[in-house]
């Protein structure tokens, strides 16, 4: 119960026209923002249903994680994609694990310098700001400046990621995506329209949208069009809506425009 995960990972990319072949990592009753969750941990499969992938000869264009129940299951997960990567495969990583400057309820304060090690050997990388600071060791700042986002972000491509993709990026009275590729050094920045709405699960529609785009053959600045425009139009719609839940987005009415959004 709640959207967000693989709840919302699966259908989204689905809808980019992208098969996806899915691990969960945990089962939850509701997500992490609910009082007394369950929680049921699936470490022990993340490594046999790999080796049987193996096995079978399946391979993959890319490997995309998200939400991970424990600092253990980080190290299981490297090892998964060390196994089953292939040359020309794509690495995305979402450190889905902190926002608004804190922590979500189920980690301590050395989860992130796990979840830095996968980062590390990612192609792609989207945190969001709460995230970069923690995975860089810096100050969170609610309110900081191009200055910080860039160095920030310089930081985290240093440890290893290749590209790193800032959501939700908000100073100079702008908000959007921030993108950094290290190759060249560069940055770029997808400006949106600020919608006054707060929605749990923003984050993995963004990186699913993504995700879907990129592996279905979108530029990395299309991909990232794409997802900033689809989520924005979840919110926009669930803003509006006098049935709007508190615990996440209507996505689904939005999947079609998600689907018009690949076919131009």
């Amino acid at each position: 119960m709640g959207k967000c995960s693989l709840t919302v990972a699966l259908p989204v990319i689905s809808a980019t026209g992208v098969e996806a072949a899915i691990i969960p990592t945990a089962v939850l009753s509701t997500h992490t923002m609910f009082k007394n969750f369950t929680c049921k941990d699936l470490d022990d499969q993340i490594l046999p249903i790999a080796k049987h992938w193996k096995d079978e000869g399946i391979t993959f264009d890319a490997f995309y994680t998200g939400y991970l129940a424990s600092a253990a299951q980080v190290d299981k997960v490297i090892l998964l994609i060390e196994s089953l990567r292939t040359e020309g495969n794509l690495v995305i990583i979402d450190p889905a694990m902190a926002d608004n400057g804190k922590l979500y309820p189920a980690f301590d304060n050395d989860f992130p310098k796990e979840m830095a090690k996968l980062c590390s050997m990612a192609d792609i990388v989207l945190p969001n700001i709460t995230e970069a600071c923690l995975l860089t060791g810096n100050e969170y700042r609610k309110e900081y400046d191009e200055a910080f986002a860039k160095k920030v972000m310089r930081q985290m491509a240093a440890q290893g990621a290749k590209t790193v993709v800032l959501t939700g990026a908000a100073f100079d009275d702008k908000y959007g995506v921030m993108v950094y590729e290290s190759a060249a050094d560069s940055f770029s920045f997808y400006e949106q329209e600020w919608i006054d709405a707060v929605f749990h699960g923003t984050g993995d529609i963004f990186s699913s949208a993504f995700t879907g785009a990129l592996v279905s053959g979108k530029s990395l600045n299309s991909s990232v069009k794409i997802a900033a425009d689809f989520t924005a139009e979840c919110i926009r719609i669930t803003k509006e809506s006098p049935d709007a839940r508190w615990y996440g987005v209507d996505f689904e009415s939005a999947l079609p425009f998600l689907m018009r959004s690949m076919e131009q």
